[in-house]
Order: structure tokens, then sequence, then C-alpha cells
């Protein structure tokens, strides 16, 4: 019987986090510095476990190497994407990440291209997106001088925003934003600058500055331009869609039938209660429930009052 993977998934703590991850989830986390629920992974620092069903109790990269049948026979040696949602109580890093190329060569492992959706955002909150040198030469002189008020590009946000941050681009999330990352499978970040903070023992956190200069992007960063189309109870809008990810939102407000149109998929209810039958069994899903549709869920139905992020490679 065809059946969506519930899962059970792992916090991470963090120098910048919070508590918002169980005030609004209503997780439990470990400590008031709680930055990271990897909601949907296969990655090894922090592997979900299937909480239902027929593969209940198996890790998703075991399932994912021993059915690749249930992730559309692909191709990929690891399991692709990461579904995160990050609480920054503090700004996190200035930082960049590298792609494939670059990754693979010097850590082993995939490049991160990500994105991010603003679930919430305080007053006044900003991130910082691209920076304002004009040259690699510029970028490393201005580094070194430590000119961040002039190099690094501060965007306001707000609730609802939506940004697209390939490798190479230079970001940081700023201090009171919640959001969903979809990102590829990858946990290699070069930081730059860090504010001049220090860990519980007093040190300074390790940067990587050559790394960050090898990799940058030089010019502005390419945001992508969301797309929302109105079917009956279902209001989908395309962020993005690239090699590595497509990304939408889907809100629902009433029964909506739905057939498969990638592979697999994995969602994300950011708010609302509901159901998804499959196959004639119904499981309720509420704000904070994670979830993939396999390649042998064909069709399904939502009904109830849904907001879902949802990826597919």
């Amino acid at each position: 019987m065809a059946e969506p993977l519930f899962l059970q998934s792992v916090m991470q703590e963090k120098i910048w986090g919070g508590q918002r991850l169980k005030t609004e989830f209503g997780y439990e986390i470990p400590s008031p510095t709680t930055g990271e629920y990897w909601a949907i992974s296969a990655h090894p620092n922090g592997v979900s476990v299937v909480a239902n069903g027929l593969h209940k109790g198996k890790a998703l990269d075991q399932l994912y190497a021993e059915r690749r049948d249930l992730f559309g026979n692909s191709q990929s040696p690891v399991f692709p994407l990461l579904t995160k949602i990050l609480d920054a109580d503090d700004w996190l890093s200035v930082q960049v990440h590298p792609d494939d190329a670059y990754g693979l060569e010097h850590e082993g492992e995939l490049g991160k291209t990500e994105c991010w959706y603003v679930i919430a955002a305080e007053e006044g909150a900003e991130i910082i997106y691209g920076h304002a040198a004009k040259s690699r030469e510029e970028l490393a002189q201005m580094i070194e001088k430590g000119e961040w008020d002039p190099l690094l590009t501060h965007v306001p946000v707000k609730a609802g925003d939506f940004f697209f941050v390939p490798s190479g681009t230079m970001h940081a999330i700023g201090k009171g934003i919640l959001i969903l990352e979809t990102q590829q499978s990858s946990d290699t970040t070069y930081r730059v600058y860090d504010f001049d903070r220090k860990d519980d023992a007093g040190n300074l956190r390790e940067l990587h500055i050559q790394q960050s200069i090898d990799v940058m992007t030089i010019g502005e960063p390419a945001n992508s331009h969301p797309d929302t189309v109105v079917v009956g109870n279902l209001t989908v809008t395309t962020y993005v869609s690239n090699p590595f990810f497509t990304v939408y939102k889907w809100q629902v407000d009433g029964p909506v039938e739905m057939k498969r149109s990638a592979p697999y998929s994995l969602l994300s209810v950011l708010d609302g209660e509901g159901q998804i039958e499959v196959d004639d069994q119904v499981y309720p899903i509420k704000k904070g429930s994670h979830f993939i549709l396999p390649t042998d869920v064909e069709a399904w139905t939502f009904d109830g009052c849904l907001e879902m992020i949802v990826s597919h490679p």
C-alpha cells in the first residue's frame, strides 16, 4: 500500500538559536539556543527517521539506499535535498557556500544552493544578501580591511518573502527571523565574518576567508520571481525551479484532489490543519508536520485549511 512518509528529525543547537521552534511549532527543543530543525534530512549530520507505516523506524538515508524506486529511481548517490526550519534569535555569521565542483573537490560533499521562505520576521528584521565589491580583488581587500558596512548588502524582510540563494552568494540571516530553508543536502559553510562573537569557551569561531574569496560570486544575487495560479480550493505559488530543486507554496482551503507530477515531493506544513488521504487511508496533518510523498503515491486528496512549502529535485 502506498503511503506518505512522516518523519522524526533532529534539532541542532546554535550560538544564534532561540526558542521559537518550541513556541511557534510546539516541538520539543534541547535548549534555549536551538537554531535548526532538520525536518527532512538524510545528511549524516542529522538523519530523519520514518515515523509511520511499513518503513517505521528506518533512517531516511538507509531507505533511500535500499528503495530507490520510492524516489523515482534517482541517480543521485545521496538523497539530494534537505529541508530545515531556522530560528535566528541573533545574526548568523556572514557566509557563503561552494558549488558542487568546489564542494566535492575540497570537502567531499555536494555544494550548497539554497532558498528561504520567511515564516515570521520581527519589525525591522533584515538579511545580508549579496555584496558591493566589483571584483574579486576588491572583495579580498575589503574583507582584509574589515570594511563590512560598505561591503555587505542589507535587505529588509517580512513574513512571506522568498529568497533564492545560489552557491557563491554572500548571505546572513538576521536577528528575529524564522525561515524554512530548502537546500542541497550539504553542510559546508564558509564563514566570512562573525561579528567578532565568542563561544562559551571565549574563543572566536573559525573563519574561512580564502575559501570564501575563492567561491564568492561577483555581482548582484539572482533572486526568483514567484508565479501564482489558483485552481478551485488550491493556490499554487511557484517560487523557483532550477537544476537542484523546484519549490512551491501550496495553500489549501477545502477539498483538493491532486496527482503526482514529480518523482517524489517533500512537504512541510507551516500553518493550519487538515488531512491527506492516500489509498483510502486518512492521515491528519497540521502546522509542524513534515512528510515525503514517494513515487508510489500517485494521487491524494487534501482537506482542511493548510499552508505548505513543497519541493522536489
